[in-house]
């Protein structure tokens, strides 16, 4: 986990339910339900404005939604193909992994879901059956994440970075533990604020599982095996399906640690 999620609502939308800033800049790859590593989502930070200079106001903060590639590739990466083995962040390791130490300390971001898949691997002779973890009524998730910026080493000063996320992960817990041993940290409204503050170098007290009242919200859903293909993408693959699982196009190891 996590290594497909859907995220479906146009950035109006997001913005609104996350109220913030429209500043994707037609970014926006169109409504995915089955976002896949090295696609483009969109994420939520607060930064301080800058002025026409490029200095920030620290005493202003601004909230807006940002275009990112799923896979986090380091500033110091010689390649940025090393995002495809960066999707996930495990909690306890974001301080020591060398790839994640910069952005834990003021790169947070918020990425907004409809809800993300899960593999059981204990399904009928032992195969993998998809599962759609989503909240009733429509209301979005708010994924944990960091993110960075990248630019090629001889690229000139003006070369607009790559911006690119990655999920945090913790271990599963209520009944999600059923499914996977691990999730994606899921952040209720009332962290997201103390979260994305980017004057906040130590966010280890925020790392905390969700509250039990958000975790036994969750609806469990048994989807198609459609999701195994990354070429599927239509909203019938978050619908509940008892079809058989097949063997063919699951997904990725997604239990791989960060290699940097």
């Amino acid at each position: 986990m996590c290594g497909r999620y859907s995220q479906a609502k146009d950035p109006a939308t997001l913005a609104e339910e996350f109220d913030a800033v429209d500043a994707t800049d037609g970014a926006w790859p169109g409504p995915e339900y089955n976002v896949a590593p090295t696609e483009t989502v969109i994420g939520v930070v607060d930064r301080h404005p800058r002025d026409a200079n490029g200095q920030a106001d620290p005493q202003a903060l601004e909230r807006s939604l940002r275009a990112m590639r799923w896979g986090l590739v380091p500033g110091w990466a010689d390649d940025p193909k090393v995002g495809s083995r960066m999707i996930n962040a495990r909690s306890d390791s974001l301080t020591s992994k060398p790839a994640f130490r910069r952005a834990v300390k003021g790169r947070r971001c918020l990425l907004p879901a409809d809800g993300w898949f899960e593999w059981q691997k204990d399904g009928p002779g032992g195969r993998k059956v998809p599962y759609f973890i989503t909240l009733p009524g429509g209301k979005s998730l708010a994924f944990a994440g960091l993110w960075e910026t990248w630019r090629p080493k001889d690229a000139p000063k003006d070369t607009s970075p790559l911006i690119s996320t990655t999920v945090v992960t913790i271990d599963a817990a209520g009944p999600l533990v059923d499914i996977h041993h691990r999730m994606p940290l899921v952040l209720p409204a009332e962290r997201w604020k103390a979260w994305l503050d980017p004057d906040n170098d130590d966010p280890t007290d925020l790392l905390e599982p969700p509250p039990p009242e958000l975790l036994t919200s969750f609806e469990l859903r048994q989807v198609s095996t459609k999701v195994n293909n990354v070429k599927n993408h239509g909203p019938e693959l978050v619908e509940e399906s008892h079809d058989e699982p097949e063997q063919q196009g699951l997904e990725l190891d997604l239990d791989v640690p960060a290699t940097q």
